[in-house]
């Protein structure tokens, strides 16, 4: 992916701009439109997003998606998956521990929670999101002020892309509202918690980013902790 000629070239503050203006079109594309309009806006936006990267003069280093990278981001997104996997087992065999993955949203028959696993979470959530936040965004902060200052950007908009998702969180999911309560003040804290915890996730998912070179790793992390919660959560409901 080379640079754009300099006529064609945007600025790279009018690049960030530009990008958070994407991320919001597709936001809302997701919120107001039909079911399932991310599995199409989403991977259509992450190719918008990447033009407009191009046109800033980001390189696919600069985005994670060099070929060089691919092995090394391959082999961190395996480790942090299989550690997720094994995870999500253990504390879903304890019954002391097995209500966390109780939630209302993935009540649903083992074979749509497969294809909600392998189709609608890496199409519809985590293709874009990698993309937007540590691809796109990240690589565009990093151009001009570093990685430390890339990755505080990108996590804190990350903890707050989720305050949308979140709002209904203390009554669809019975552990969030044993802890946070099922009223208003309950649905404060949860979306605050939420908010809070995905902030943590980015700066976890930069750094995958930043160590592997590639924007496999944080897709591997990203999606082993959604694909398997969606069925961790439809084997709990068992």
């Amino acid at each position: 992916m080379g640079a754009s000629s300099s006529g064609q070239r945007t600025a790279p503050a009018g690049a960030v701009v530009l990008t958070a203006a994407l991320m919001a079109v597709v936001a809302a594309a997701g919120r107001l439109g039909p079911p399932h309009t991310m599995l199409i806006a989403g991977p259509v936006g992450a190719l918008l997003l990447v033009e407009v990267a191009r046109r800033a003069g980001l390189h696919a280093d600069d985005l994670g998606l060099s070929r060089r990278s691919w092995r090394s981001g391959a082999a961190y997104a395996g480790i942090c998956a299989a550690a997720v996997a094994v995870a999500y087992t253990m504390v879903a065999l304890v019954p002391i521990t097995r209500w966390a993955f109780r939630d209302e949203r993935y009540t649903t028959a083992m074979g749509t929670a497969v294809l909600t696993a392998l189709v609608v979470v890496p199409l519809g959530t985590v293709l874009f999101e990698e993309f937007a936040f540590r691809g796109v965004l990240w690589g565009l902060v990093r151009s001009r002020r570093g990685p430390a200052r890339a990755t505080i950007v990108s996590s804190v908009l990350f903890g707050l892309w989720h305050i949308l998702p979140s709002l209904r969180l203390n009554r669809v999911n019975p552990a969030v509202a044993r802890l946070v309560g099922p009223g208003p003040t309950g649905q404060v804290l949860a979306v605050a918690g939420a908010v809070a915890f995905t902030a943590l996730a980015g700066f976890v998912l930069c750094e995958l980013r930043r160590r592997s070179g590639s924007l496999l790793a944080p897709i591997g992390l990203h999606w082993a902790v959604n694909g398997f919660g969606v069925l961790a959560a439809a084997g709990a409901a068992r």
